[in-house]
């Protein structure tokens, strides 16, 4: 699309994405980041056409930088570091998210009102039934 994936690099230690590593990388960053503030700055445009705006530029940045991370090249050994740095967040997310179920049901309980989180619940099992579908359709493939 708009950024080339050899203007950056996988980030390693600070969450997902990329991070720039040429002059071309950190002036894509900043022109990206110019429409969130034109789009706050304009006086005269309502709420509703900030957010519309923001969240179509949003979409941009979002499907353009989901484009330059598909596009990036790792030899072997990258790839089997990411997936083990991967398959541990995973885990612990996976972790958080039970605690939070169980201290929410356990609280809400105790105090005669039983509510839980739907959307830690949601979490859970689409991540369940991500890791089904994903193993049915390896075993199938072999």
């Amino acid at each position: 699309m708009i950024g080339k994936p050899e203007w950056f690099e996988r980030r390693k230690y600070g969450g997902w994405g990329v991070v720039p590593k040429t002059r071309e990388g950190w002036w894509y960053l900043v022109i990206m980041f110019v429409p969130f503030l034109i789009f706050q700055a304009i006086p005269f445009w309502s709420l509703e056409v900030r957010i519309c705006l923001t969240a179509a530029w949003l979409a941009v940045v979002a499907f353009d930088t989901l484009d330059i991370m598909a596009s990036m090249k790792n030899d072997e050994r990258e790839t089997m570091h990411e997936a083990i740095a991967e398959r541990n967040a995973a885990w612990m997310m996976v972790a958080v998210l039970a605690i939070g179920l169980l201290y929410e049901g356990i609280g809400s309980s105790l105090a005669q009102a039983p509510y839980v989180d739907p959307f830690l619940a949601i979490a859970l099992f689409a991540g369940l039934g991500a890791k089904a579908y994903t193993n049915w359709k390896l075993e199938r493939e072999n």
